[in-house]
């Protein structure tokens, strides 16, 4: 058994690394998707393009929009005269955000009486529009607070504070609420999903497609050894990727790891079972190798779409919810968010990695029983 299983190991590490193309979908790809997911993909909103349509243009007005542009968040790029230039200039999408001042703003604050500022926001992005706002209210409320400090110390001739709540907030396991904390580690999940599933299921409709299938069919290898021979190449070199991508990530981008990096390769190589069963089922079934490719992403996409990895699981109707408890990826990004962030270990993770292991069992037993019937 293991001469045979030694001889098919070396075929398909010739075949996989003879074809340059597949040298770079191996060990380039990733290195990329680490590298786009940690500058383009975030969720952090700053330097908003913003337009200021003062109308007051007094003092008071200016500050406050000051206050706006020293903030971080906003960056006043545009000073239009009038509602109808405020009006394009969201249309055409140059400014996400706009601070009008009606003419007495000064007045009216000087006086005592409360100024209205209004907020335009550019809702098409209702996430993005939702943070604009949230900064837009604590700016002009915090302003609003140092104007009655300012009052008060006025009228009782020595500095007083205004009584109310301090909040006091603090972020676990990500500190700074960067978003790349949070991608970075679930491009490991996606990129060995997706390696994993491109290798395998081209594996056996390969076979078909040049004619070998017939030579193997007459030897005396069995359906195990020969799924066996297919996948512990591509668990190699899936597990090669998980190093790739965690070196990027911890040393270009500074993401913090946790937890115990032998239990993270532990967990994906359970991971590696239900990928690989499904990439080797998808190429049982396939006839050609573009069919298995198409059927690829056709997994793919979804998968990513209802593992967590953009959007939380618990906003989604609860009949897709129960839908995601049979995604593998799901699992995953617990596992490895939970250790690259948290250093949770297996007294916490042990039922993804369970689910892990048994959908895994299930698929490889799968794809060997149709690879039986195949050659049967």
């Amino acid at each position: 058994m293991f001469e045979r299983l030694k001889h098919m190991l070396i075929k398909e590490f010739i075949q996989i690394f003879r074809d340059p193309r597949m040298k770079a979908i191996v060990f380039g790809i990733p290195v990329i998707q680490t590298l786009l997911f940690g500058y383009a993909v975030t969720t952090d909103v700053k330097n908003i393009p913003t337009a200021v349509l003062d109308l007051d243009n007094s003092t008071v007005s200016r500050e406050i929009a000051q206050k706006f542009q020293s903030s971080g968040y906003f960056q006043v790029i545009k000073y239009p005269g009038n509602d109808n230039e405020v009006r394009n200039l969201i249309d055409r999408g140059e400014v996400q955000a706009v601070l009008r001042m009606n003419s007495g703003f000064g007045d009216d604050m000087t006086a005592g009486k409360t100024a209205l500022l209004q907020v335009i926001i550019d809702g098409t992005d209702s996430n993005t529009g939702g943070i604009i706002m949230s900064y837009a209210s604590k700016i002009g409320a915090q302003y609003s607070l140092d104007i009655l400090a300012s009052r008060m110390s006025r009228l009782r001739g020595h500095a007083v504070s205004p009584g109310g709540t301090e909040l006091q907030t603090r972020a676990w396991f990500n500190e700074n609420l960067e978003s790349r904390n949070f991608y970075v580690p679930g491009v490991i999940a996606m990129m060995v999903m997706l390696i994993t599933l491109l290798l395998t299921s081209m594996a056996v409709v390969r076979e078909k497609e040049i004619g070998t299938i017939e030579q193997i069919m007459v030897t005396p290898i069995t359906p195990a050894e020969f799924i066996l021979g297919k996948t512990i190449p591509f668990a190699i070199i899936a597990l090669f990727d998980v190093l790739l991508v965690t070196v990027v990530g911890v040393f270009w981008f500074n993401v913090p790891i946790r937890g115990n990096l032998i239990l993270l390769f532990f967990c994906s190589f359970i991971y590696l079972l239900p990928a690989l069963g499904t990439g080797l089922l998808i190429s049982t079934v396939s006839k050609t190798q573009q069919q298995a490719m198409m059927s690829v992403f056709f997994f793919f996409f979804p998968a990513m779409l209802l593992s967590g990895m953009m959007f939380p699981i618990a906003n989604m109707p609860e009949v897709i919810q129960w839908l995601t408890y049979l995604n593998p990826l799901r699992y995953f990004l617990v596992i490895v968010r939970g250790i690259f962030l948290k250093g949770i270990g297996l007294q916490i993770l042990w039922p993804q990695m369970a689910a892990l292991a048994v959908m895994g069992i299930v698929m490889l037993w799968l794809a060997t029983k149709r690879f039986h019937k195949t050659i049967a």
